[in-house]
């Protein structure tokens, strides 16, 4: 009997806007979606939890040293969350700890609510998180059964909206900053509220720069690998697609020599201050500049890709 043939992985850069299914780890995702590619290198932008489905932005080759670009960005999600029940994780995972009667509640005691959890907010994470404490990762803590102080954290909420009610059920639209628990606002709610919530499903819709993403799932990646190389590709957007939010700066030969060098440029007044995306004259993204007042670069972020067309 035959041994199946190794995997030869390639050299690839783009990104891939995957809907991610309920059920997958970010990183099991990661990895089925590297294997169709077979992309050398690869990583993934923002960890959606098992529980949750949708965008789910994932960087391959070059594309990885945006991840920490996209990590950071704001994010839009719909989120359920049932009243009256609590659980020891915050969503329909973990063990009841807490069962309450739901007091007759209006949309504006729900607004009222909901109001102090807007804005720039303190926020303690959850027990059962992927966040390290003397170099473990919470859940590991929790699942022995510990519980240790967590410091409650700065974050942002840009929006968090009632959307509908279906009895204890409460459907929400949250758009918020990097490193905000969507786990942690529905408990919160519930706190305030006096009957406890849990999170019971949650949908990320878009991760910026990707306001109106076109997602492809797993299946669809997996139809069009059997279909070709062509196929699956044409799902593998440019990676100067992660950066289509910034100000895109055309270098001449000589520029994009001194950038390739690590060299300081001065550009144009008429580019405005603050970050930029430069291309070289053959249409390869190079770097991401930071510009200051008077039009001085300084390279965030320099890149090794093919001309245009070569999926850089």
């Amino acid at each position: 009997m035959s041994k199946p043939s190794r995997i030869q992985y390639r050299d690839l850069h783009g990104i891939v806007l995957l809907d991610k299914p309920i059920g997958l780890s970010s990183n099991q995702a990661l990895q089925g979606v590297r294997r169709l590619l077979r992309a050398a290198k690869g990583g993934h932008a923002g960890a959606l939890d098992p529980l949750a489905s949708g965008l789910l932005p994932l960087c391959f080759g070059e594309a990885t040293k945006l991840a920490g670009t996209l990590l950071g960005a704001s994010k839009g999600y719909l989120a359920e969350c049932r009243l009256g029940i609590s659980t020891d994780t915050g969503d329909r995972e973990g063990e009841v700890t807490a069962r309450q009667p739901v007091p007759r509640l209006d949309p504006g005691l729900i607004e009222a609510a909901l109001a102090p959890l807007r804005g720039a907010i303190r926020q303690v994470p959850p027990m059962y998180s992927a966040l390290k404490q003397d170099g473990e990762r919470l859940y590991v803590k929790a699942r022995r059964g510990e519980s240790v102080e967590r410091p409650a954290r700065d974050v942002v909420v840009h929006r968090l909206e009632l959307l509908s009610r279906d009895g204890d059920t409460l459907q929400l639209l949250v758009e918020c900053g990097s490193g905000t628990y969507v786990r942690s606002l529905a408990t919160d709610l519930g706190a305030t509220l006096g009957c406890g919530a849990h999170l019971t499903a949650l949908r990320r819709t878009w991760v910026d720069p990707f306001r109106n993403p076109h997602m492809v799932t797993m299946a669809e990646l997996e139809q069009a690998a059997e279909q070709g190389d062509e196929a699956l590709l044409r799902h593998l957007l440019p990676v100067a697609e992660g950066l289509c939010d910034l100000p895109s700066v055309h270098l001449g030969e000589a520029q994009a020599m001194a950038i390739s060098r690590g060299q300081p440029i001065q550009l144009d007044p008429s580019v405005p201050v603050g970050r930029c995306a430069a291309f070289a004259p053959d249409g390869a993204l190079l770097a991401v500049l930071e510009l200051d007042d008077l039009r001085r670069s300084r390279i965030l972020r320099g890149f090794n890709l093919p001309p245009a067309g070569g999926f850089a």
